[in-house]
């Protein structure tokens, strides 16, 4: 007689009992759900896309994140080679695009994000296949100024959305701000005054608890549910296609920075959970299937992924790592994208509450980017690369005249986000300037 036996969550395979990896699963769903949409909401706002177009955007990117989630989870392995990490692993939308897919949108369409995103797909494909030589060109100082840039580059979507949007007609009213204020402060308490779920979900249900308060000032329109069909598939090639030069660049260049930091969540995850470093196969194939899935999300209408960090830290904190458990919350997340009424749910979140719900998520980018850079002495030839970065990444994009002699191809590289601008400083001068200066006053 054959007996059966269930495998424990601590272990990486095998199925566990569902009592037990259903809750797990629950976690890792409810820590990743909102940054996996929100990129989705602000760039189908900055587009000008209709109600309809929104609600697929949304349901692409909940598809699209469980996607990759799975196939990062379960690679096609093939002695020293493989398509997919193999390492516990959630993937979802990513905010590091926003900035640039901000600016992509206002001047042309979707469209436009999509088609470079084939070419960053192609371009990570390549570093994954060349991950160990490319690696030298990407330390902490480097990518920690580009995470930096990015967390600086979000902050005023934070606050237009604060002050409701600026599309909005009572745009910076009182009750605007009375709403975000109240949602950050519930988010800031949970972090800092709570344990366990409520601390892992205080994004979550601060934008609960800012809902309800919004609702009763009459900012909650529901109308978008009611006409909302109950079950869709994903559309493949709905916004179509387009390959701009400039728009290819910009994102090609964040798919890069992207595909390595993703090899700093892969090892903190290996470190922090299975007392290991990660082999070099399982990053070459986690970096090679990010850009696979990537292009294939970019057919279906999905915008760019990356490995989220929130539940890296999950994973490492309760050593929880049967890829079993991150599949079942995968699976939870595509379900919900087959289903438009809960996309059109989501659409019903003023403005103001996600504002004050992400301020914070905004911030914790940015003072990541404070732990790479600091990971190495700050010298002053490490000063340097910072401070000149971002300045000239933040300085010429606040000034967008200062390009105006330019043709456009190189301002929309170049003047709309300063994230692009950043990383080529900080890769330039991290080469060009000399090692010795470490201890230079």
């Amino acid at each position: 007689m054959k007996t059966t036996t269930t495998a424990s969550i601590f272990d990486i395979d095998g199925i566990p009992k569902l009592s037990h990896s259903l809750p797990m699963a629950m976690q890792h769903v409810v820590a990743m759900i909102v940054g996996c949409v929100t990129p989705a909401i602000i760039t189908s706002g900055v587009a000008g896309l209709n109600a309809e177009d929104k609600l697929i955007l949304i349901q692409t990117s909940l598809f699209i994140s469980a996607l990759s989630t799975l196939l990062q989870l379960f690679p096609l392995s093939k002695q020293k080679f493989q398509l997919g990490s193999g390492i516990p692993m959630i993937v979802g939308i990513s905010f590091a695009y926003v900035p640039t897919m901000q600016a992509i949108a206002a001047s042309s369409n979707v469209a436009t994000i999509l088609g470079a995103q084939i070419v960053g797909g192609i371009i990570a494909i390549i570093i994954g296949l060349f991950s160990k030589k490319i690696r030298p060109l990407f330390p902490p100082l480097v990518t920690g100024t580009v995470v930096f840039t990015i967390g600086l580059s979000l902050y005023p979507t934070a606050i237009n959305y604060m002050a409701g949007g600026s599309s909005n007609p009572n745009f910076g009213s009182w009750q605007n701000w009375l709403i975000a204020i109240f949602t950050l402060a519930v988010v800031t308490a949970l972090n800092h005054f709570s344990k366990g779920i409520l601390k892992l979900a205080s994004i979550l249900v601060g934008i609960a608890a800012g809902y309800i308060v919004a609702f009763f000032f009459g900012l909650v329109d529901v109308s978008g549910i009611q006409t909302a069909g109950y079950f869709a598939l994903p559309k493949p090639l709905h916004f179509g296609l387009e390959f701009d030069i400039a728009a290819c660049t910009a994102i090609g260049i964040l798919f890069a920075i992207n595909s390595i930091q993703a090899i700093g969540d892969f090892t903190a995850t290996t470190t922090g959970a299975m007392d290991r470093e990660p082999k070099d196969k399982e990053i070459q194939g986690g970096i090679i299937m990010y850009g696979i899935t990537n292009m294939i999300g970019a057919v279906f209408g999905g915008l760019p992924t990356a490995t989220y960090s929130q539940n890296v830290g999950i994973i490492t904190t309760t050593k929880v790592i049967n890829r079993c458990v991150l599949g079942l919350a995968a699976i939870i997340i595509m379900i919900a994208g087959f289903l438009p009424k809960f996309s059109a749910a989501l659409t019903t979140i003023p403005y103001c509450v996600l504002g004050g719900a992400t301020v914070s998520v905004f911030a914790s980018i940015s003072v990541t980017g404070i732990k790479l850079i600091t990971k190495e002495p700050l010298s002053y030839r490490n000063a340097s690369i910072v401070g000149l970065a971002v300045a000239l990444g933040v300085g010429i994009t606040q000034t967008p005249a200062s390009l105006a002699q330019f043709p456009e191809s190189i301002t929309t590289v170049l003047g709309k986000s300063p994230v692009v601008i950043a990383t080529i400083v900080a890769i330039i001068l991290n080469l060009v300037l000399p090692k010795d200066n470490i201890n230079n006053k």
